[in-house]
C-alpha cells in the first residue's frame, strides 16, 4: 500500500474509533434503562428467555452456550418491534413536547395526544419483521402503515404484515432498490419514514431504533448475571448491521464500565449479502455495496448496502465477520430443534439461527479448526447468540427441520 493511503487509513481508523466511542454512550447502560422503560409501558411486554446449551456445550468442547430467544417477543416471533415501537414513539413524543423519560404507551394513546398528532401515515421497507413490528406498533397506537417488501418475499410473511391492519406492496427489486423507491415516496407523500438502516442524512431514526434494540441486549446481560456467566464469544448476525451494532455497542459499554474483558464479536451475513464482510475486507475506509437478486432462505439479513452507523460501531470493535450459505444455517436450525441431552428446545428461523449456525459450524467442522483455534473457543469459552426470530416462514421451517 502507497504511504499516502497508509496515513490516510491511519486517519480514517482514528476518526472511526472516536465515532463508535461516542455511539456505544449513545447506545450504553444509561440509555438502555430509559428505553427499556418505555417498552415495559406496552401491554403485554415481558422478557424473553436467555436459553443454556450445556449439553450441546459439553458435546463440542466449550464451557457454555446462551441462546437468546426473541420468539416470544409481543406474539411477534422476532425482536424488531423493540426497535420501531421506540422510534415511532420518540417522534410522537417530539410532536407532544415530551423528554425522554416521560413518553409512555399511554400518554402516546390518549385522545388529546391523537388529535395534535393530526395525520399520519408510517412506512417502511422489510423483508419481514421490521415492516411487521412497524404495522403492529402503528396499529397500536391507532394507525395504519404503508410496507414495501422486496421481490421474492414468501407470501406469509406479507400475509403476517396485512394482518396487522397495514398495506403491503412488494417491490419489483431487491431490498435496497425497494429503499430506493420508498425514498421517493416519503418525499412525495410526506409519510413517517421508520427505516432500520441509516444513510448520510438519515440518521436520527435509525438510531433510535438501534436504541429500542437494547432492550434485548440489556434483558440478556441480566439474565446472563444472574446465572453468574460472562461470555467470552458473541456471534451476532447482520443484515444491515443495526441489531449486530448496538448489541455490541450495549456490550462494550456495561462490560468496560465493571472493567471487565471484552467478549470476541463475530458478525455473520449470508454469502450472497455479505457488504459487511466485504466492506471490512477491503480495509479502505469505505463501505462496500452488494448488488443483485440476494437469493437466501436467510431473508432478513439479505441487505446489501452497510447502515452508516452501524459500520462505524463493527469497524472498531467487531473481531471477525463471517459469510455463510444457506446450507449451513440449516444444520444450526436442526440443532436447535432437536437439541442433546436435557437443553431446550428452540423454534429459531432462517435468519434467527444464523450467528448460533456460524458458531456451530466453526466448532465443528475440521476444516475451520484454525479459525476456531484463533478465536480461542476452547473449554474456558462461553458462546452467547440471539435467535433473533422463531418461525416466521412457517412452511420453509417445517421443510427445513422435518
Amino acid at each position: 500500500m502507497p504511504k499516502n493511503d497508509v496515513l490516510n487509513y491511519i486517519d480514517y481508523k482514528m476518526q472511526a474509533k472516536a465515532k463508535a466511542e461516542n455511539l456505544v454512550k449513545e447506545l450504553g447502560v444509561e440509555v438502555a434503562d430509559k428505553v427499556q422503560r418505555f417498552h415495559q409501558s406496552i401491554p403485554g411486554y415481558a422478557e424473553t428467555p436467555l436459553q443454556e446449551l450445556k449439553s450441546l456445550a459439553t458435546a463440542l468442547g466449550v464451557g457454555n452456550i446462551y441462546i437468546k430467544d426473541e420468539s416470544p417477543r409481543f406474539g411477534l416471533k422476532a425482536f424488531k418491534c423493540l426497535g420501531g415501537s421506540y422510534a415511532m414513539a420518540q417522534l410522537l413524543g417530539e410532536k407532544l413536547g415530551l423528554a425522554d423519560e416521560e413518553i409512555t404507551f399511554a400518554k402516546l394513546t390518549t385522545e388529546e395526544a391523537k388529535a395534535s398528532y393530526g395525520e399520519l401515515q408510517f412506512a417502511a421497507v422489510t423483508d419481514g419483521n421490521h415492516g411487521r413490528g412497524v404495522a403492529w406498533f402503528a396499529k397500536q397506537l391507532g394507525y395504519a402503515a404503508k410496507i414495501y417488501m422486496p421481490f421474492g418475499t414468501v407470501p406469509m410473511r406479507v400475509d403476517n404484515i396485512a394482518r396487522e391492519g397495514a398495506e403491503v406492496t412488494v417491490y419489483d427489486g431487491n431490498y435496497d432498490e425497494a429503499i430506493a423507491f420508498m425514498k421517493e415516496q416519503v418525499e412525495k407523500h410526506g409519510w413517517l419514514h421508520i427505516q432500520d438502516t441509516a444513510w448520510e442524512g438519515y440518521e436520527a431514526i435509525p438510531l433510535d431504533i438501534m436504541r429500542g434494540y437494547t432492550t434485548m441486549a440489556k434483558e440478556a446481560l441480566e439474565q446472563l448475571r444472574k446465572a453468574h456467566s460472562v461470555p467470552t464469544h458473541v456471534f451476532l448476525q447482520a443484515g444491515v448491521g443495526s441489531m449486530a451494532a448496538a448489541v455490541t455497542a450495549y456490550m462494550v459499554d456495561y462490560y468496560q464500565k465493571q472493567g471487565w474483558k471484552l467478549p470476541k464479536f463475530i458478525i455473520v451475513e449470508p454469502t450472497v449479502a455479505n457488504c459487511l464482510y466485504e466492506t471490512a475486507k477491503a480495509r479502505d475506509g469505505k463501505r462496500h455495496i452488494v448488488g443483485g437478486a440476494m437469493a437466501s432462505m436467510m431473508a432478513g439479513l439479505c441487505c446489501g448496502e452497510p447502515c452508516t452507523l452501524a459500520w462505524d460501531i463493527l469497524d472498531s470493535y467487531a473481531d471477525g465477520f463471517v459469510e455463510m450459505e444457506d446450507g449451513v444455517d440449516a444444520e444450526g436450525m436442526r440443532r436447535l430443534a432437536q437439541p442433546l441431552g436435557d437443553d431446550p428446545t428452540i423454534v429459531s428461523g432462517e435468519s434467527g439461527a444464523a450467528g448460533f449456525s456460524a458458531a456451530l459450524a466453526i466448532l465443528t467442522r475440521d476444516d475451520l479448526s484454525d479459525v476456531k483455534n484463533k478465536l480461542g473457543l476452547d473449554k474456558d469459552a462461553v458462546v452467547f447468540c440471539v435467535s433473533t426470530e422463531g418461525d416466521t416462514d412457517q412452511v420453509n421451517y417445517k421443510h427445513i427441520v422435518g
